[in-house]
């Protein structure tokens, strides 16, 4: 129990930063989101206005321990949609920043982007959210006060 409350702490934590590091400039965000070339523009900036919000919403919900397992399938959709986008723009050649903790967006003249490093990063987030969706139950939980199992 005591992994799970750790991979529940460490993901809520992740979603937390992302999302704050982000809902202050929503136009960023946006443009972070038009930079992978998936969506037309008015499809990208409303993605990127809206992402910030889910990522906090998540944060809370895994840091109060609220629903986690839906919490963590939702993560798991969100990361392998991100490493799926982060591919995407690798293997077509763009030099954008993910924007994953940054305002992300297309990389200045001689900055390498950082993919390898982002897809790891990405994938050991998705493997704390593995570890919830198999063990959600949790220690200081309110999904463990809801369920009688309160520790």
């Amino acid at each position: 129990m005591w992994i799970s409350t750790a991979a529940r702490l460490g993901l809520a934590a992740v979603w937390l930063v992302a999302g704050g590091l982000k809902v202050g400039d929503l136009a960023a965000s946006g443009r972070a989101v038009n930079a992978y070339q998936l969506f037309p523009y008015e499809v990208a900036k409303t993605i990127g206005a809206a992402q910030p919000f889910l990522e906090i919403a998540l944060g809370l919900l895994l840091l109060a321990g609220l629903a986690v397992r839906l919490s963590a399938g939702i993560s798991v959709a969100l990361l392998v949609i991100f490493i799926a986008g982060i591919v995407s723009a690798w293997t077509r050649g763009l030099q954008i920043d993910c924007g994953c903790f940054s305002s992300g967006g297309q990389l200045g003249a001689g900055a390498d982007p950082a993919y390898g490093w982002d897809i790891a990063r990405d994938a050991a987030f998705l493997v704390l959210a593995g570890i919830l969706l198999w063990r959600p139950r949790t220690r200081f939980s309110i999904d463990g006060i809801l369920m009688g199992d309160a520790q």
